[in-house]
């Protein structure tokens, strides 16, 4: 019988020293995103830190490390993993914050100011896009983190779009730049709204979900109520702009983008599904808190990764005019749904 030879040994030991290479990888990356969404979740608990999301926080974490680290390419399967399957558990999860009823208690008039000014909002944005020579797919995830939720739009549209992750964190960046602006600045303005009206422009125009509740209840109780209803129906059409998006590019037939490309985003599905689900069957108050936090962990941890796997080279040769569009987007948001309130009124 013939002794095995060194290179037969090599290939019998080199499988399962690969697989536990590749095991460390996948672990390794969806831990440090992990404990960066943790750190974020932390952070948020300083004064002065509360007003941005923990999401915020991850990906500015992640950015900050991968400057002072750099790239460690053994990281990306697990960041991936944290990037993308991780990402739509979370979106998945934030449906059961929403239930039909607690939609409709706007009304009528507010869900047609709420839905007219995020499908103004989102098309001008792409429009405007292609005026100031902003790539297709930084342009869509401008005008759907303006238009729709900030961060967690974002991340959502991104699994249609499939831009850079660069691109991904600049939209992030930006879109929290001017939300954070708009929550500072819009309740000082002598608007002349009254309670009512000040929550239903605030839930139609700010971006993410914490400065909606932020600008709205430092005008009263009543316009914060109403201003986190119009804001969570904001929400709740996050999935039919995700799908026609996809539809879309699925069906279209310019050169640069093959009409079969872009994946189903099934977990929008799951998100309808929740809400349903919500809708249906009351949660009890501390499942439901539960469900959210858990929710707000896992799209922390996917932004921690999405800012990992970003270099600043790249984001600073984005140069300004995205900021441009991103700015653009938000005022044409604020005046555009005001101006609807005022005719509606």
């Amino acid at each position: 019988m013939l002794a095995p030879t060194f290179s037969s040994m090599t290939h019998v030991i080199a499988p399962p020293a690969a697989t536990e290479i590749r095991r460390f990888s996948w672990v390794a990356g969806l831990a440090l995103a992990a404990a960066l969404a943790l750190a974020g979740l932390a952070l948020r608990q300083l004064p002065g830190l509360a007003l941005f999301s923990p999401m915020i926080l991850a990906l500015l974490l992640g950015l900050a490390l991968r400057a002072m680290i750099g790239s460690k390419p053994v990281l990306t399967p697990g960041l991936r993993l944290a990037a993308r399957p991780v990402l739509r558990a979370g979106i998945i999860l934030l449906g059961l914050q929403l239930t039909a009823s607690e939609v409709a208690t706007i009304g009528a008039r507010g869900l047609l100011i709420v839905a007219t000014s995020l499908v103004a909002t989102f098309f001008v944005t792409r429009r405007l896009g292609v005026w100031l020579r902003v790539e297709r797919g930084l342009a869509e995830l401008l005008a759907a983190g303006t238009s729709i939720c900030g961060a967690s739009a974002i991340v959502a549209t991104n699994a249609v779009t499939r831009a850079p992750e660069e691109d991904v964190a600049y939209a992030v960046a930006c879109v929290t730049l001017f939300g954070t602006i708009a929550m500072l600045l819009y309740p000082v303005l002598p608007l002349g709204l009254s309670a009512t009206n000040f929550g239903l422009w605030s839930g139609a125009c700010i971006h993410e979900v914490g400065q909606v509740v932020a600008a709205a209840y430092q005008n009263s109780e009543q316009a914060g109520e109403t201003g986190t209803i119009a804001k969570l129906a904001r929400v709740a059409m996050l999935a039919p702009l995700v799908l026609s998006l996809g539809f879309a590019r699925r069906t279209a037939k310019e050169r640069d983008i093959p009409a079969a490309a872009p994946p189903v985003p099934w977990f929008v599905f799951g998100f309808v599904a929740m809400i349903v689900v919500a809708s249906l069957y009351p949660i009890p108050h501390a499942a439901k808190q539960l469900s959210a936090q858990i929710a707000a962990f896992l799209l922390a941890t996917a932004l921690a990764a999405m800012g990992f796997e970003t270099s600043f080279a790249a984001l600073r040769s984005k140069g300004i005019r995205p900021l441009l569009l991103a700015a653009s987007a938000s005022l044409f948001i604020a005046l555009f749904s005001f101006l609807l309130l005022c005719v509606s009124t």
